[in-house]
């Protein structure tokens, strides 16, 4: 015998902290899949706090108003059963939770068990592990609820309510993104739902949060571990699926707790076909990009955004996903040419703004750089001109986007990416100013990529920005090349350091010249301080700097 469920994944974006605001989202969701007759509804991980609160958890208040609100809450469940995430607390201790609501009760709190404590996540700082699992009886049919890391253990949770007879698995998650992490994903789940002979009901949040995106694309798994039904990446979404789940008496009695034994009768409209698939690479990474960044600007505040538009790659394609992401009206670029600055630099700059129609200026900083010389002609009199005055260009840059975004509230937009901020090829307080790094995660190779990307939906960047040699021009005839490796040498370079943790002789054995790969090594080691004083940026690799790497400034190692 098999019980049919209609079971509605509520995919939404929470801000941090915004506990009334992610509530009321909480209860339109849950009044969304009412209407369409689903018997069972379930949100993201702390949905109610937003993820990741962080030390937010330390104050009681904080904790106090969470759980007033899951009370709040409860009350707009009817005959749905709904499974949400929020902060669960027992005398002195607290607990990432998920409270299964019917009809306006709460009838369990089920604490997360695994709690993840490397890369971006941090939980044993603030979260107790739980210690049981849960399995709930409604009408015929068993189910268990687990969160997140849960479901990434062979041996976990999952298998416990398996055992206990549940058929059905609803994990909730706030998983991060990362490229290809979908598959990765996947596969565990699939795992899962095949050896343990179950359905999984796999539910993500959506939505940027600091360095962090995550990516939603939740899903539901048949008992062969299948993927039956996907939802939108980096979209809000609501979707239900009817599902056929086996009658099992529980093996483990009066641990089950039962909801009800009838289901309510409900007419059910058909539900309409929606098929999704998983994006491209290459689109999926700008997608992320798109959303951290109208995340990050919108939830703290701001609506308008400025960087410095130098006719290079890299300004053309922040200046891209930024009207992408917030509009054309919301975005300024500012071209700031000095005595190197090229006569194509400049054309490259207007046109891609004129593409973009984005609001351009032109300032020259000559005479700014001029009277900088002046000043310290005579304390540097008898020196060699070297890098000192090339920087000095960079943070003439630097003050003058300050000087904008503190006039008009416009936030600044830095536009260096991860190779640049590995080996330190960026200028402290130069164009390393500003509020949000957007592509500081991204190597310099995928953004050759995700540029052509973008061009292949309108042609915004002009040609000869992918053509010409890449330069800083802070010094006559100025590349990259001069002081750098060709990037499709040294990204992979760096992956294998930053991201894999190769020391030089494994990353030399993979086809690399020793004396590259040293040099590499030694810049990135010795620009620790500049990569902590950078602004944020999105995640898009596995490891990125900041939260994922965390090494010491002050650092003798060299291996």
């Amino acid at each position: 015998m098999k019980q049919k469920l209609r079971v509605a994944l509520a995919q939404i974006n929470c801000t941090v902290g915004d506990i009334e605001g992610n509530a009321s989202k909480i209860s339109e969701y849950i009044r969304r899949a009412q209407s369409i007759c689903a018997d069972i509804v379930s949100f993201p991980e702390l949905a109610l706090t937003g993820y990741p609160p962080e030390d937010m958890l330390l104050k009681a208040n904080f904790i106090d108003d969470n759980l007033k609100k899951i009370k709040e809450v409860a009350k707009v469940v009817g005959e749905i059963v709904a499974v949400v995430g929020f902060v669960a607390r027992k005398g002195r201790e607290i607990y990432n939770a998920a409270a299964v609501i019917y009809k306006g009760k709460i009838f369990a709190v089920y604490h997360k068990m695994c709690l993840p404590n490397y890369g971006v996540f941090d939980e044993k700082r603030y979260f107790a592990p739980g210690e049981k699992s849960v399995v709930l009886k409604f009408g015929n049919v068993l189910f268990g609820v687990n969160i997140c890391e849960d479901v990434w253990y062979k041996n976990g949770p999952t298998s416990q309510e398996a055992f206990c007879g549940a058929k059905l698995i609803l994990n909730i998650n706030a998983s991060p993104y990362h490229m290809g992490k979908i598959k990765l994903r996947e596969h565990v789940i699939a795992d899962q739902a095949k050896a343990n002979k179950l359905f999984m009901v796999y539910t993500n949040l959506v939505g940027g949060q600091d360095e962090l995106v995550f990516d939603g694309q939740s899903m539901v798994l048949d008992d062969k571990g299948r993927v039956i039904q996907r939802l939108e990446a980096f979209k809000e979404d609501l979707l239900a699926v009817d599902l056929e789940i086996p009658q099992l008496k529980g093996r483990c009695g009066k641990t089950i707790i039962k909801i009800t034994d009838k289901l309510p009768v409900k007419e059910k409209p058909p539900l309409p076909v929606q098929k999704r698939g998983i994006l491209e690479p290459v689109k999926e990474v700008y997608e992320a990009l798109l959303l951290g960044l109208n995340d990050y600007v919108k939830k703290n505040g701001f609506q308008k955004v400025v960087l410095g538009l130098s006719g290079g790659i890299d300004s053309s394609l922040v200046a891209s996903l930024a009207v992408d992401a917030l509009g054309k009206d919301n975005v300024a670029g500012i071209f700031m040419p000095s005595r190197y600055s090229s006569a194509e630099s400049a054309e490259d700059a207007r046109q891609t703004a004129q593409n973009l129609g984005i609001k351009f200026i032109t300032i020259s900083i000559e005479q700014i750089y001029k009277m900088y010389l002046a000043v310290l002609e005579q304390h540097f009199f008898g020196m060699e001109r070297n890098i000192t005055e090339e920087n000095l260009q960079a943070r003439i840059r630097g003050n003058m986007l300050m000087a904008f975004s503190n006039k008009f509230g416009w936030i600044v937009l830095a536009t260096g990416n991860k190779s640049e901020m590995s080996i330190g090829y960026a200028t402290l307080y130069g164009d390393m100013a500003g509020g949000f790094a957007v592509i500081k995660d991204v190597p310099k190779e995928l953004v050759y990529k995700l540029s052509r990307y973008r061009n292949s939906l309108s042609q915004v960047i002009p040609e000869r920005v992918f053509t010409k040699e890449p330069t800083a021009e802070l010094r006559p005839n100025q590349k990259d090349s001069d002081t750098l490796p060709a990037y499709d040498i040294l990204d992979p370079i760096l992956k294998a350091y930053i991201e894999e943790d190769k020391e030089l002789e494994k990353i030399v054995s993979l086809g690399f010249d020793k004396g590259t790969v040293s040099k590499a090594l030694k810049m990135v080691d010795a620009s620790e301080y500049k990569r902590r004083q950078s602004p944020p940026g999105i995640k898009i690799t596995p490891k990125a700097f900041g939260r994922d790497r965390r090494m010491p400034i002050t650092n003798k190692y060299r291996g």
